[in-house]
């Protein structure tokens, strides 16, 4: 493996590792807002990463996946954040607003990068690492933000899809079997890639509003 390979590896990995961090903490910064313990208590309120890691989801395999290229998209997961919703009155909203903020950092950040990449201004030529650095970021959170949003367990849309009633429990569990084998058969599927891809589109262009040069990686 090429140094320059190297080091574009471990770039996306540490950007994984963030943004899957950052996803779990909004999940557990809103459960705290919402009055619910338990995230507080496992010390998950906390914009350390690694705090929300999987050594197994968030490292082990996309480190795998990355430098070892073995042919299927890149897929990690972080530590879940479990919420006990102790308020019986609140709880199916505040299972929504617990759900919809993990995506919410997602697509936060993506408009954090814009920013700092605006307003960074940075030279193309002699700081094309941090370009690429905030570029990649800015896909990836768009990314994430959307994926998480299918319909498919352990993904949020599929808690939404049971809190909104789309989905009946039996339905969620039912499909939650099948969960990890659903995902993997749809993320190496070019027609559902391209779906996401377009889905992404709003966030892609919202974030070349914000950072001009971005737009000439789309």
């Amino acid at each position: 493996m090429e140094v320059g390979q190297l080091r574009d590896g471990l770039l996306q990995l540490i950007l994984l590792i963030i943004s899957i961090g950052l996803h779990e903490f909004g999940h557990a910064w809103m459960a705290d807002m919402r009055g619910d313990p338990l995230p507080r208590l496992q010390g998950r309120v906390t914009l350390n990463p690694f705090a929300h890691t999987d050594p197994i989801g968030t490292i082990a395999i996309p480190a795998f996946m990355i430098f070892f290229g073995p042919g299927f998209s890149l897929i990690g997961w972080g530590k879940p954040v479990q919420v006990s919703l102790p308020n019986p009155k609140t709880r199916r909203m505040d299972d929504i607003y617990i759900t919809l903020a993990g995506p919410a950092m997602n697509v936060v950040l993506c408009l954090v990068l814009a920013l700092i990449g605006t307003l960074g201004d940075f030279d193309p030529k002699s700081q094309e690492v941090i370009i690429v650095f905030l570029a990649r970021g800015i896909f990836l959170n768009a990314g994430l933000a959307v994926f998480n949003l299918i319909p498919v367990p352990p993904l949020d849309g599929s808690r939404l899809a049971l809190r909104l009633g789309l989905y009946s429990e039996e339905l969620f569990l039912a499909i939650a079997r099948w969960g990890f084998v659903i995902l993997i058969v749809l993320i190496n599927i070019p027609g559902f890639r391209r779906f996401i891809y377009w889905v992404m589109s709003p966030l892609l262009d919202g974030s070349a509003l914000v950072w001009p040069y971005f737009e000439r990686f789309l």
